[in-house]
């Protein structure tokens, strides 16, 4: 029976984050070619992609993680109608990257836009994870963290791709592993990452340890690493192996999907 992986790439990876809808193409050529080896060793893989500078920084300024507000706390020419449809637009534009620099690699890969099967927020949003099951062996299925309609006065909200991977990892069978491959960082740091000294990686992880992660508040309208680290627990009590470990590395992100030692945060009970 062929395992299963849940990877995560997030947006602060394949993007910069800094700079309005800009690809790092090279590291999706890399990260490509890393999932190309998990298909090549007999795992199916799940890709979920974070939304980096293609959706936070307009996100951000229209509000849209909160949903419904008034107009008049918005600075902005958009409405957050217009907002949530630019957002949407710019991430299928992201995923057109994704899905080209698998395609050079020979890998089929289908994308499941969450705004087309999802409805509300959080890791209990609804929708329909037998979508992802029905694949035929060595078929990647994509999806990303996305604007989705919401029940209630807030009409709209964000997906995390954080939360997506959750009920990925968890309710989807065959799932052995659930991989955060990051930007910038080899892992979970005891402290944020500083210039010029060594980073003081958690080579493990429990839920009692005391770590401070660096959270981009002023762009990311999602939860950082701390997100990343709480819904990783929540995957491990279902008895998934969940490892963090840089993008930007060289195998680093197959190895830890093969279950290989690699360098980064694994977490444990």
């Amino acid at each position: 029976m062929r395992e299963r992986v849940v990877i995560k790439w997030g947006g602060g990876l394949i993007t910069d984050k800094a700079a309005l809808k800009t690809v790092r193409t090279d590291v999706l050529d890399n990260l490509a070619e890393q999932l190309e080896a998990c298909l090549d060793n007999e795992m199916d893989v799940i890709l979920v992609h974070g939304a980096g500078s293609f959706g936070h920084l307009k996100a951000k300024q229209y509000r849209l993680a909160e949903g419904r507000v008034d107009a008049q706390g918005i600075e902005g020419e958009l409405t957050q109608d217009e907002a949530v449809e630019e957002v949407r637009q710019d991430m299928l534009d992201l995923n057109e990257h994704v899905m080209k620099a698998l395609t050079k690699r020979d890998i089929s890969a289908v994308t499941l836009p969450p705004h087309q099967w999802a409805r509300n927020t959080g890791p209990n949003f609804d929708g329909d994870l037998s979508l992802f099951e029905g694949a035929p062996p060595g078929i990647v299925l994509v999806t990303y963290g996305d604007v989705v309609e919401c029940d209630g006065d807030s009409e709209f909200g964000i997906l995390s791709g954080d939360d997506l991977v959750v009920r990925l990892a968890i309710e989807l069978p065959r799932v052995k592993r659930l991989v955060f491959a990051m930007g910038g960082v080899d892992g979970v740091l005891a402290e944020p990452p500083q210039p010029d000294k060594e980073q003081n990686l958690l080579k493990t992880l429990n839920k009692k340890q005391v770590f401070e992660g660096d959270h981009a508040s002023e762009i990311d309208v999602t939860g950082g690493i701390g997100l990343k680290v709480e819904r990783g627990f929540r995957v491990l009590d279902h008895g998934v192996q969940v490892v963090l470990v840089s993008g930007e590395t060289e195998e680093r992100v197959a190895g830890a999907c093969l279950g290989h030692p690699v360098r980064g945060t694994t977490l444990v009970a």
